[in-house]
């Protein structure tokens, strides 16, 4: 039964090859794979498969379980019940039928369907976590979900559910009834269609399922990392934008690049502060409007200016932490229990144990969502020292006829209305824990939660972050010297979705395009293609 799947598994790799909509693929082999290639198998469609090393481990493992249902050996998760019913054993007739129901009853998530790309990237760190070779399953389970991500089946898989622990139970849950022909899948208009459809259609078969199959597709944080995934593919936009919008800012408030001299920042070596203070240099150079006030009366800038570095640059470790914490994640596996087919004399085999509780991973988006309301909380204060005459010396609110125009005042509304949903995000997903399965499983992460709220977070601070840029930019209108080339080419970006505004109009779909575009990553790789990078 074993070789037939790599016969199989063959014959498809070289269907899809060949195939006219061939465009890249990804190969998986349980420890290189990262998160840029996760998400951009996901959102671009690549293929996916895995490296002959990866199918022997699998294989081996199988083989360990397979010797255990020959030997009447009683393990759990092979032949027993789960959870709190770990203590009853299931005869071999009725294994199939265990793991089928094991996926009917624990499909019971709510709320609004994941999106397509946080399908396709929970079932691609699925099978990474397979190739590793520790869960036993059969290779069968692994190619079938290789045909759906290559043939773009998405199972519909609603998004609350997990409590974090024992791996992300009820959304994999619906993730695994798709591949046993039940359920629901994503079709391309937006709605969702009968999986056996589908699966006809594009000349598969369902799984069946075998001892420990549905166990291993279920226990796992691949929901968890789905999201941190998209969080941090976000983050890796917005942060450094972060940087190069306040120096719009810094252009526009006429004030001074001082605070990031090199001597300062090696003084107090933070990583994140010397990646920022350097950013700031190199962002500022060349900018005649700071040449113009070297020698200014000033004294010193705001805080929310002065102390850049120490803040944005703190968030910047932050965001370290999460992409370390991800690389290993999504090279890890996470199910339970795990087989080890290289085991010595005198080890167990099969080791049940917690890898499926997410709490690194709860405890570093919880982090992430605090640092990230800081950013957005400094930018707001950068937003009012620009739109106060007297702190700026611009015009009161930027208007072109204070008074009888309202200028940008309620942009500045508009990014603390988002600040205060920010502030809630802030609060820790994992101080919450409920006790479940009748106590067995009685201390649970929230990681599930806390991950999503952290992808919520980013989409609130790239609002915050377009309402300073597009004051800044407006700010600029009022000067005559020419600000950095960095500057100049981010507030040409501006303004290529945002006319300067003349006289008072709407500026909510400026927001809106301004935000898409800062999230979406697509300016900030314009404005190092004209320039250099900025890190």
């Amino acid at each position: 039964m074993l070789l037939y799947h790599k016969k199989q598994k063959t014959n498809l790799l070289t269907h899809y090859s060949q195939g006219s909509d061939f465009i890249s693929e990804i190969t998986l082999d349980g420890n290189t794979l990262t998160s840029s290639e996760i998400w951009r198998a996901a959102k671009n469609n690549l293929q996916v498969k895995l490296s002959d090393d990866s199918w022997d481990r699998i294989i081996k493992s199988r083989k360990v379980v397979e010797d255990i249902l020959t030997s009447g050996e009683i393990v759990y998760g092979i032949n027993t019940g789960f959870g709190s019913l770990v203590n009853q054993t299931i005869s071999g007739e009725d294994l199939q039928q265990l793991q089928v129901n094991l996926i009917r009853s624990h499909a019971t998530g709510i709320g609004e369907l994941m999106s397509r790309a946080s399908v396709r990237c929970m079932m691609i760190v699925r099978i990474n976590s397979f190739a590793k070779g520790f869960s036993g399953v059969h290779p069968n389970v692994v190619q079938q979900l290789i045909d759906f991500v290559n043939l773009g089946i998405t199972p519909a898989v609603p998004r609350i559910g997990s409590l974090g622990a024992s791996g992300d139970l009820a959304p994999l849950s619906h993730m695994a009834l798709a591949l046993i022909g039940e359920g629901e899948v994503l079709d391309v208009n937006g709605g969702v269609s009968e999986t056996k459809d589908v699966l006809l259609a594009n000349g598969l078969i369902p799984l069946e399922l075998g001892a420990k199959d549905g166990l291993s597709l279920i226990n796992g944080t691949s929901q968890m990392l789905s999201l941190l995934i998209e969080a941090e593919q976000y983050l890796s936009q917005l942060i450094p934008l972060s940087d190069l919008i306040m120096c719009v800012s810094l252009e526009a408030f006429k004030g001074s690049v001082k605070p990031a001299d090199e001597r300062v920042h090696k003084a107090r070596p933070h990583p994140g502060q010397l990646l920022v203070s350097s950013r700031i240099r190199k962002i500022m150079k060349g900018s005649a409007i700071l040449d113009s006030h070297a020698e200014c009366d000033k004294v010193q800038d705001p805080y929310s200016f002065r102390c850049v570095p120490q803040v944005h640059g703190a968030v910047n470790e932050c965001l370290a932490q999460l992409r370390a914490t991800l690389e290993i994640e999504i090279n890890s596996t996470t199910d339970n229990p795990l087989v080890f087919f290289d085991s010595k004399n005198g080890e167990d085999r099969i080791v049940s144990q917690g890898n499926f509780h997410g709490e690194v991973l709860a405890l570093v988006a919880d982090k992430m969502s605090l640092a990230i309301f800081e950013l957005a909380s400094i930018s707001e204060r950068r937003m009012d020292q620009l739109l106060d005459s007297k702190k700026s010396g611009l015009p009161a609110f930027l208007a072109n006829n204070s008074g009888l125009e309202s200028g940008l005042m309620i942009v500045q509304y508009v990014a603390g209305a988002s600040l205060s949903e920010l502030h809630g995000h802030s609060a820790p997903r994992t101080a919450f824990s409920t006790s479940t399965s009748a106590g067995q499983e009685d201390h649970v992460s929230m990681g599930a939660t806390a991950c999503w709220n952290l992808v919520q977070s980013t989409k609130r601070l790239s609002e915050v972050l377009a309402c300073e840029l597009l004051i800044a930019s407006q700010a600029l209108e009022f000067e005559s010297l020419e600000p950095s080339p960095f500057v100049k080419s981010v507030v040409k970006l501006v303004r290529s979705v945002s006319p300067k505004i003349q006289s008072d109009r709407s500026t909510s779909k400026d927001l809106i395009a301004i935000s898409d575009q800062l999230i979406s990553g697509g300016w900030l790789s314009r404005v190092e293609a004209e320039n250099a990078s900025i890190s």
